[in-house]
């Protein structure tokens, strides 16, 4: 079986387009415009990235009573 010579062309040409398209992306670095002081890292975001939606609850927040804490003591003896 012969090898045509366009097959020879195009099979490195095919390998080399595998490679490149698993070649991983060159990370993207920040500069702050401050120094560090601390010793640690700075932790630097891009302020123009789109961040996630967040759907907050509207939920009003209160303190539980006497009666839900003694109530929730009682079922948490009762699981034990």
């Amino acid at each position: 079986m012969k090898i045509t010579t366009l097959a020879r062309t195009l099979l490195p040409f095919g390998a080399a387009l595998a490679l490149v398209a698993c070649a991983e992306e060159e990370e993207t670095t920040y500069e702050a415009d401050t120094e560090d002081l601390s010793g640690g890292e700075l932790q630097v975001a891009d302020p123009a990235a789109e961040g996630v939606e967040v759907d907050l609850p509207e939920t009003p927040m209160t303190n539980a009573s006497q009666e839900e804490i003694e109530a929730a003591a009682e079922e948490d003896e009762a699981a034990e």
